[in-house]
């Protein structure tokens, strides 16, 4: 396997702290993400012997489903969690996947060195997701694409009506989101913050998709990995936001 150091940008960037953190409950719902369940969108665009890299790749499983495309570099601010991307990796059998430690911030990548730049459910969690995608953009080759996807969490929806769990949603969640320098909102906003770049708003695709958990077990698995994140992650639960 490739590994390489990049180098950590902070500059003057509006800090943020992520709000889910890395406890297990938050990376269980990450290992359920796959290509073909979170990022659908992509995998037509992409063609063989491409070089793409993957921003804020966690645990690697959507990581590990492009390298069947091309070359791909699997960047992610915490290191702990980039070692849980080089294990996803290891038990596939990959081999041909760059292992990076580095800030969307701050690329340190020369212009134009990828086909694709992607990044599923990243810049809902940076201080200044317009610097991010310029960056991304930088990195894209003049041709090449750059493919962002991020959560909208007031739209989140279930039935029956629960006041509990719309205060949750639509008030502590997003406060405490916002608290910690991040918008629970990104989606509805991603076409202006690639206009805010500069990119031709006539060579923007917007698409939607949802995640949807039907059966007892589906509801079951979604809502306690939930329940334990608000309780186990101190910049998620209740307790942190009365500090």
């Amino acid at each position: 396997m490739l590994e390489a150091q990049a180098l950590m940008v902070h500059s003057n960037y509006k800090t943020v702290v992520y709000t889910y953190g890395h406890h297990d409950s938050s990376v269980r719902v990450h290992t359920w993400r796959t290509a073909a369940n979170s990022a659908g969108y992509l995998l037509e665009a992409l063609l063989p012997d491409m070089r793409i890299l993957d921003v804020g790749c966690g645990p690697g499983t959507i990581t590990a489903d492009l390298v069947h495309k091309g070359h791909v570099t699997a960047l992610e601010y915490a290191p702990e969690v980039l070692t849980q991307t080089r294990s996803t990796a290891a038990l596939r059998g990959f081999t041909h996947i760059e292992f990076v430690v580095g800030d969307v911030n701050g690329l340190d990548f020369l212009d134009g060195m990828f086909d694709v730049v992607h990044a599923h459910q990243v810049l809902m969690h940076v201080g200044d997701p317009v610097q991010a995608l310029r960056e991304m953009r930088r990195a894209a080759k003049p041709s090449g694409i750059v493919v962002v996807c991020d959560s909208d969490l007031t739209a989140m929806a279930w039935y029956h009506e629960s006041k509990g769990l719309s205060d949750w949603s639509t008030s502590t969640h997003e406060h405490v989101a916002r608290s910690n320098g991040a918008e629970p909102n990104a989606g509805r906003r991603l076409h202006v913050w690639a206009c805010l770049v500069g990119l031709d708003p006539t060579g923007i695709t917007a698409t939607a998709s949802t995640w949807h958990y039907h059966t007892r077990e589906e509801r079951s698995w979604w809502s306690g990995l939930w329940a334990e994140r608000v309780v186990a992650t101190p910049k998620c639960g209740i307790r942190w936001i009365w500090h």
